[in-house]
């Protein structure tokens, strides 16, 4: 099963915008690591077509929050529609078994010792000043954590957080991850 493990960064807050939907959002960089060929790939905006083909070869996409954020701001650049691939993610699994959202660092440190190294906010701040290599580095810093915990998740059949002082397993139902789907997908390659 070819996964790619994603995220991206905005250019923009949700009140720069005035709106709620991530649609309304502008990307500013973009990080993604390959299974099938054990690659991270981190781009900006500039470079976001290098991107597709990647996503293209995807069997599944994976992410934290990334049918709600990532997916619905990417595909508003992407010349076909990527809700056709199939879509793990992580923060809706999460929900599904605990009732409730957890912050990607919650999970990640609980599960598998690792921390995200900013925040989406620091990201947008430093896209104003410039500094597109810290968002670069950021970016890819929460594809590797979300890699870390995808790949427990998959091994293990749940994640970790703490409640209080104490850390408590989350049931994750991974019987389907790994599984193919067909999908009627509008490529931008041409084939």
């Amino acid at each position: 099963m070819r996964y790619v493990i994603f995220d991206l960064e905005t250019q923009n807050t949700f009140q720069d915008v005035g709106s709620s939907d991530p649609a309304a959002l502008d990307i500013s960089v973009i990080s993604l690591y390959d299974v099938g060929t054990d690659r991270y790939t981190t781009v900006a905006l500039e470079e976001l077509s290098t991107v597709w083909p990647i996503l293209e070869h995807a069997d599944a996409l994976v992410g934290y929050n990334s049918n709600h954020f990532d997916i619905p701001i990417l595909n508003k650049y992407y010349p076909g529609d990527l809700t056709r691939i199939k879509s793990i993610d992580l923060l809706e699994e999460i929900k599904k078994s605990l009732g409730r959202r957890l912050r990607l660092d919650s999970v990640a440190e609980a599960t598998v010792g690792a921390k995200k190294s900013a925040s989406g906010l620091e990201a947008v701040r430093w896209w104003r000043e410039g500094k597109i290599d810290e968002i670069k580095k950021y970016c890819e810093q929460d594809v590797r954590v979300t890699k870390k915990v995808f790949d427990y998740a998959l091994t293990n059949g749940h994640v970790k957080f703490k409640d209080g002082g104490r850390k408590r397993e989350i049931p994750l139902d991974t019987s389907t991850w790994g599984i193919r789907e067909e999908s009627a997908m509008t490529h931008s390659l041409l084939f």
